[in-house]
């Protein structure tokens, strides 16, 4: 008897053991589901444009509440987009004592344009592991498609100016203008200009702040000044860019120079010293001054100087012909077989030619044969 009572006894502890875990599990359960359903993060637009016009680039601020401190990171992932390209995939971040403000810039690249939805998740302290997500749903952007006339050159920006330029002669038929910009929020590559001969990048920096192009383009020789359009976004409207057909003829000391050799210009000097040389021969020998020849050695030396041959030299089959005498520069031509050309001059590591179209060209040293 005393066996059977100690019997139930433990079989009824054992039961009642068994109903406090239950009871204490599902309590853990509960919690940590309540835990994982409180929202911990809090998004927030501060700046969205009111309005955007395609082509143009733009940013986005919003800033970000965290009601835990027990995080190293906030990871931002940016979907279901349409007509935007996202040009920077980790924020600008700044923060103060409470909240992290956070900057997107996109490119606007069609009439359809919308914001992302952008899901912040919280980054664990000890294993790294997004634990939290809260997300901020993108509105509908009012995009504008401008109706620019012929001479807008493709570019939107905050700014957009000349740092420098040149004009020198190309061909018989046209001259090649060459200029650097730097410009402020602005997709420069897009960079583009109407009715033009031929035209193109020859190096480029590429940002969202700052950016930077050296463009070439080749014009008829009746254009006397050269100009086109952009839109600046600050004053919204289009401003003039105009450069001034100069052609310059200085040494070859500079890179752009591609200037050459005037053969008109070079008749008129050698003209305007024989002229000199005869009237000096009729002075003399009216006044019977022989001792004045040796006065007229300087025109006719001056004249021999000028009648004297650009020098030839060999280049070699398969050898690139430059636009401009910079590496990874324009290849406008490429030589089927070994050829000799007139020498126009030389900057650094690059000889300037003369083709037999009488266009001008530049070949790296390298390319010269060696015998």
């Amino acid at each position: 008897m005393r066996n059977l009572l100690l019997l139930g006894l433990l079989f009824l502890a054992n039961l009642i053991a068994n109903e406090v875990g239950i009871i204490d599990t599902n309590d853990t359960n509960q919690s940590n589901a309540n835990f994982q359903s409180q929202k911990v993060l809090y998004l927030n637009f501060t700046d969205t444009p009111k309005r955007v016009i395609n082509g143009e680039i733009f940013s986005i601020t919003f800033k970000t509440l965290s009601t835990v401190q027990d995080f190293i990171n906030i990871k931002y992932d940016l979907s279901n987009y349409n007509d935007l390209k996202i040009l920077n995939n980790t924020p600008y971040r700044e923060s103060d004592s409470t909240y992290y403000y956070n900057t997107f810039y996109f490119l606007t690249t069609g009439n359809s344009a919308k914001l992302p939805d952008i899901t912040a998740s919280l980054i664990n302290n000890d294993k790294k592991i997004v634990y939290k997500k809260t997300t901020l749903y993108g509105k509908k952007l009012n995009v504008v498609t401008l109706n620019p006339k012929k001479d807008f050159s493709n570019i939107i920006a905050d700014s957009f100016e000349l740092s420098e330029y040149k004009t020198t002669h190309f061909d018989n038929k046209h001259n090649i203008v060459i200029f650097v910009a730097k410009a402020k929020k602005c997709h420069i590559s897009a960079f583009h200009l109407n009715k033009i001969y031929k035209q193109g990048i020859e190096s480029i920096t590429e940002s969202f702040f700052d950016s930077k192009i050296t463009y070439y383009a080749i014009i008829d020789k009746n254009i006397e000044n050269f100009s086109f359009t952009y839109f600046n976004i600050e004053q919204n409207k289009y401003l003039l860019i105009n450069i001034p057909i100069i052609i310059h003829d200085d040494s070859v000391a500079t890179q752009s120079d591609l200037k050459p050799k005037d053969q008109s210009r070079e008749r008129l000097k050698m003209l305007i010293a024989g002229v000199i040389t005869l009237i000096s021969l009729i002075f003399i020998f009216w006044r019977k001054k022989y001792i004045y020849l040796i006065f007229i050695l300087i025109p006719l030396a001056y004249i021999a100087y000028l009648a004297i041959p650009s020098k030839e030299i060999c280049i070699k089959e398969g050898t690139n012909i430059y636009l401009l005498p910079v590496h990874n520069g324009t290849i406008f031509e490429t030589t089927q077989t070994k050829k000799h050309l007139q020498k126009e001059g030389n900057v650094k590591e690059f000889v300037k030619v003369k083709l037999k179209n009488e266009k001008i060209g530049w070949v790296k040293n390298e390319d010269l044969c060696k015998n």
